[in-house]
């Protein structure tokens, strides 16, 4: 994986438990994972505005087990994905995408209130160690490369995944040197991109002409990319793979190529772990997770419990 960069992160919003981010909507930007082709969630390309969040009530056991004082979290976010990945709605200010959902309704059970900032994706973990936020919201995939210096709360499961322009001639993608001598576009920072940098050599490998891995921070940057010819396949996440195919014409979806559990993102050593699985269980147990997976179209995606830093999925 690349050293990640850093950009300048902008404040967006202070919110309160009783008016938490935003009125109706959802977040995740990139990640892993696979939502059934049939239940994306928005039509005829609107994003999908139903208010799954503010009937959430605190709990009091799963907030008991935060660290002595804790009214405020911190939270980063990365916004510029589409579709169930944190975005804005019409108006151009109001977040929204299924990890917003997800940290909003968190934020719900435990009695807390919000602060979110918005950042860069590959700058956000980089960013946990130094205090600057209490925890990063952005379809973060666990991997055990990620867990030697990170915590994970899992809410999720998502994945790697696939997509092309329909007029290819590409199929499945079950081993790597298929994609040898072709540009493959990813976004920065991300395990996509770590997938293909670790594993550029099995084209040498094979006696054939390497990928080239183009690297991009924002998801639109990348279906033009596609769209334009300059970018033979797509790698990316599971479920906004399934949402952009079905949401822009002349893209095709290829498969899965390898499930990962998704996590809200702590610093090494976090207190807030413990809560923040508590506050997820209790939404799997009241109805609250599966109608944010369904407003989002990624039922398949769905967990049976959270855990705290899960050794990666093999596949």
């Amino acid at each position: 994986m690349r050293t990640p960069f850093y950009r300048h992160f902008t404040s967006f919003a202070v919110i309160t438990s009783a008016a938490l981010l935003l009125t109706a909507c959802g977040s995740g930007a990139g990640g892993t994972g696979g939502a059934d082709a049939p239940g994306v969630a928005a039509k005829n390309g609107e994003v999908p505005t139903t208010d799954v969040v503010s009937a959430v009530r605190k709990d009091r056991a799963a907030a008991g087990l935060l660290p002595a004082g804790t009214t405020s979290l911190t939270v980063a976010v990365s916004v510029g994905g589409t579709p169930p990945g944190t975005t804005y709605l019409a108006d151009g200010t109001t977040l929204t995408g299924q990890d917003v959902d997800f940290t909003k309704a968190v934020a719900r059970v435990l009695g807390v209130g919000l602060k979110v900032e918005q950042a860069s994706f590959e700058a956000i973990l980089p960013a946990l160690d130094s205090g600057k936020y209490d925890f990063g919201a952005s379809n973060f995939g666990v991997t055990d490369e990620r867990r030697r210096t990170i915590d994970f709360v899992t809410y999720i499961n998502d994945g790697q995944g696939f997509a092309t322009r329909e007029d290819s001639k590409l199929a499945k993608i079950t081993d790597l040197k298929q994609l040898c001598g072709l540009n493959v576009a990813t976004n920065a920072g991300t395990t996509f991109e770590a997938t293909l940098e670790q594993n550029k050599h099995v084209c040498a490998d094979a006696g054939k002409k390497a990928y080239q891995v183009q690297t991009y921070a924002e998801q639109s940057a990348i279906w033009s990319s596609l769209q334009q010819g300059r970018s033979d396949v797509v790698m990316s996440t599971i479920n906004g793979l399934r949402y952009a195919v079905a949401h822009q014409q002349g893209l095709k979806f290829l498969n899965e190529y390898h499930r990962l559990d998704v996590g809200f993102a702590f610093k090494k050593g976090t207190r807030l772990a413990p809560a923040f699985q508590a506050a997820v269980n209790k939404l799997l147990a009241d109805g609250t997770y599966d109608r944010i997976l369904e407003k989002w179209g990624t039922s398949g995606s769905a967990i049976k419990k959270s855990r705290i830093s899960p050794p990666e999925l093999k596949n």
